[in-house]
């Protein structure tokens, strides 16, 4: 499986950015596609998770802000991001995980967002 994000850029605090994550290969191998961004000088974190079935899951920190969506035709899944806070500002990865890990075993590159306040 290959996840390619994209859509990151400069936005002004309040505003709002889509990212996208292409995926192709087999990408029935992946039941789950997760969001996560690393700011900078801290760890990387889980921001929302999608699952095949369309169950959907979010960090505290963006509940409200955040939707994670896929469409399964265009192999593509995306994260709206409402109301940005400068405290977003991240590098964000999509990842994909198998049906029955825990972990997420495929990356895509990251994509920079910088919120300024």
């Amino acid at each position: 499986v290959q996840l390619q994000a994209s859509g990151g850029g400069l936005v002004q605090a309040g505003g709002s950015l889509r990212l996208s994550c292409a995926a192709s290969g087999n990408i029935f191998s992946i039941n789950t596609l997760g969001w996560y961004r690393q700011p900078p000088g801290k760890q990387r974190e889980l921001v929302a998770s999608i699952t095949n079935s369309g169950s959907t899951n979010y960090a505290d920190s963006v509940k409200g802000r955040f939707t994670i969506s896929r469409d399964i035709a265009k192999r593509t899944a995306y994260l709206q991001m409402n109301s940005l806070k400068p405290e977003d500002t991240a590098v964000y990865y999509c990842a994909g995980r198998r049906p029955g890990r825990d972990e997420y075993g495929f990356w895509g590159q990251g994509t920079l967002v910088t919120v300024s306040s």
